[in-house]
């Protein structure tokens, strides 16, 4: 339910913000951004439970995860940087990949851990 609602809420809430209400791509990413942030300080400074606080982060990063890729995917008539949707996910793709390679080789004894 909550991956369903995660991408859901990406296309629902974040794609409005960044079109209908015209603050773009960029913008709406750093909304959201700002919606983690205040969740993380209110997990480190309010005593928000872990559990909530997890929850609540997963379910924002998508609507920036969305703006991130529609600004670098959209033709620039549209704000976007006119990448198309192929060469976009060949960038987080290989965005992904070098995470997990830093991730599992270059931090020893960790493995896929936060380094």
């Amino acid at each position: 339910m909550a991956i369903l609602f995660t991408f859901a809420l990406g296309t629902s809430v974040g794609n409005p913000v960044a079109e209908t209400f015209g603050f773009g791509f960029i913008t709406t990413g750093l909304i959201f951004g700002g919606i983690i942030a205040a969740v993380a300080a209110c997990y480190y400074f309010l005593n928000l439970d872990g559990v909530w606080a997890f929850w609540l982060a997963y379910i924002f990063t998508r609507p920036p995860g969305a703006s991130l890729g529609d600004f670098l995917a959209q033709p620039l008539e549209y704000g976007g940087l006119g990448f198309g949707t192929v060469t976009t996910s060949l960038i987080f793709f290989g965005c992904i990949v070098a995470i997990v390679v830093y991730m599992t080789f270059l931090c020893p004894g960790i493995g896929l851990t936060l380094c």
